[in-house]
């Protein structure tokens, strides 16, 4: 494969811009009302000329769906709602020759409860082997009828489900972090080691250029899982961030490393310090994971001026590039979290009800693009950000599929807001989502997204459509090959400025009212219109600064 034009000699993902494809909800090539490979390979243009390096798709392996594909029942073949192995590996080879490469993710925390694996544990009989590359223990209590400890599932509900014997008695209880049709799987077998050795492997060989790995900090338990109490140390939890866990990824590492085109790993790490996430990257792990700080971070002058610091001291730690992260399939859409009081986002938090202010949200969701975007590092697009679409409040309780909105008791209403199929014409009953007189979409579209669609913004010059196509082309071009750094610059109160060589300056205006920009400055792109001169409220702009520009001047900041 030939690396995308213009992309410096380093590492490719050290500054790639990847958009992330969930799959059931991006394009609907079949007319059955789900997204699916033959819609992705429809629409592999579209995505070339917005201008990102790289692809990562949701889970597209076969599952019973209990939790969007992230329940995995062979880590080897595509769901049929998707298509089929062999269209994965044409959309593997298209996606190459438009210059895109192809992350692919992987869930090792757990599979699904029709896994062949989990089948066998079930028909076996308490301590059998097959049930050892799980967590089955007796309960507790007098008659086994209370949970083994007391850790509870991240979706609502005890982490444990009790089996049920042939003959009806309860047995054994089995741990699931997730829904009760994800069991965990056990990293203390050797087992489970060599099997996703193997399946890493069989994607390699297949031309896929990294992976996404689910749950990347919670593979290993403390021995003898013991509880985690009334009042927890949220940084030495027994079920994340065990020491086990990176001697996994050691070992994954030596695997990626023995091929050609710098393969890559991004980890999701949910960690509470600094120090625990750079531990991930260091250089012989993951090459890079989610900046979960900044995604979480409120739209404010000083919360965000504190996550850029600290995430670039931490990725300074390990010698790992950072990445900026706005939405994903797990979170509100940042343009609806932007537009409301509180605009810090608390996973399992927040989803639904409060007051929005849609085009606030929009202006500064459009700012926070050009500032990802600038920033020193690897950047990440959630399908629809470039559309900026909003979170979708008024999806029926019937149609709801989040596994969470049921384990919560419909007090959390998941996170199917953030999946909604994706509008690509301003017209038709799938607004082009599906081909013409096919099923509807498996989760309704609102009807304002017409005016939002891909069709609507194409050739509009203020749509942020546009505005993403051109910080894209102007990041390749130019920013990629910058310093991976960046130096404070001096500004009025609310203002956050800096420079990445002393030439090229990024301004974003937290405050309520214009800001000057500094002096002899001249605007390469900006997120809304300058007013009298100066950058306007919530917004950001792209500078070219005059030469030398002082960047010890009084005030600087240097950081690198």
């Amino acid at each position: 494969m030939n690396p995308p034009t213009a992309r410096p000699a380093q590492p490719w993902w050290r500054t790639a811009a990847i958009y992330q494809v969930y799959v059931r909800s991006f394009a609907d090539g079949n007319g059955d009302g789900v997204g699916d490979l033959a819609g992705v390979r429809s629409r592999l243009p579209y995505l070339r000329d917005l201008g990102v390096d790289a692809l990562w798709f949701n889970p597209w392996y076969l599952s019973p769906m209990a939790d969007g594909g992230y329940d995995v029942a062979d880590y080897r073949d595509i769901d049929p709602l998707f298509g089929t192995l062999a269209e994965a590996q044409d959309l593997i080879a298209e996606a190459h020759g438009h210059g895109l490469r192809v992350i692919v993710d992987l869930v090792p925390n757990h599979c699904s409860d029709q896994h062949p694996w989990f089948r066998e544990a079930l028909a076996a009989d308490p301590g059998a082997p097959e049930r050892e590359r799980f967590w089955f223990l007796p309960g507790r209590g007098e008659h086994g009828e209370l949970p083994p400890n007391d850790w509870q599932s991240y979706f609502g509900g005890p982490a444990w489900t009790r089996t049920t014997g042939p003959d009806g008695a309860p047995g054994d209880w089995y741990l699931h972090l997730f829904a009760p049709e994800q069991p965990d799987l056990n990293w203390e077998h050797p087992e489970v080691r060599t099997e996703f050795e193997s399946v890493l492997r069989f994607w390699l060989d297949r031309g896929v250029d990294g992976f996404r790995i689910d749950v990347a900090h919670g593979l290993a338990k403390k021995p003898g899982l013991p509880d985690v109490g009334p009042d927890p140390d949220v940084t030495d939890l027994p079920y994340q961030d065990v020491d086990a866990v990176h001697d996994v990824y050691r070992s994954w590492r030596k695997i990626t490393d023995g091929y050609s085109g710098d393969r890559a790993f991004v980890g999701e790490v949910w960690l509470p310090s600094p120090e625990q996430f750079a531990r991930y990257l260091r250089p012989d792990e993951l090459h890079s994971a989610f900046n979960f700080e900044f995604l979480c971070s409120a739209w404010e002058f000083d919360a965000v001026k504190d996550v850029v610091d600290g995430t670039l001291a931490a990725h300074a730690r390990v010698g790992a590039p950072p990445t900026w992260v706005l939405s994903n399939h797990d979170t509100i859409r940042h343009v609806t979290r932007y537009g409301r009081e509180d605009t810090s986002f608390d996973m399992g938090n927040k989803r639904l009800g409060a007051p929005t202010d849609r085009e606030l949200g929009l202006r500064r969701a459009r700012a926070a693009a050009l500032l990802t975007t600038a920033l020193p590092g690897g950047v990440y697009v959630y399908q629809g950000d470039e559309l900026a679409l909003g979170e979708v409040e008024s999806i029926p309780d019937g149609l709801i599929q989040d596994p969470t909105f049921v384990r919560s008791g419909g007090t959390d209403r998941g996170r199917d807001g953030c999946r909604v199929p994706l509008p690509w014409t301003a017209d038709g009953p799938s607004l082009g989502f599906s081909p013409d007189g096919a099923a509807q979409p498996w989760l309704p579209q609102p009807a304002d997204w017409a005016g939002q669609s891909v069709a609507a913004q194409d050739a509009d010059p203020h749509s942020a459509l546009t505005l993403y196509r051109t910080a894209l082309r102007l990041r390749r071009d130019r920013l990629a090959a910058l310093p991976e750094r960046l130096d404070w610059l001096p500004a009025a109160p609310g203002v956050l400025a800096f420079t990445r060589d002393g030439s090229f300056a990024c301004a974003v205006n937290f405050t309520p009212h214009p800001q000057p920009l500094p002096p002899g400055s001249t605007v390469l792109l900006a997120s809304a219109p300058l007013q009298d001169g100066r950058l306007a409220p919530d917004a950001c702009a792209w500078l070219d600064l005059p030469a030398p520009t002082r960047t010890d001047a009084p005030g600087a900041d240097r950081r690198g």
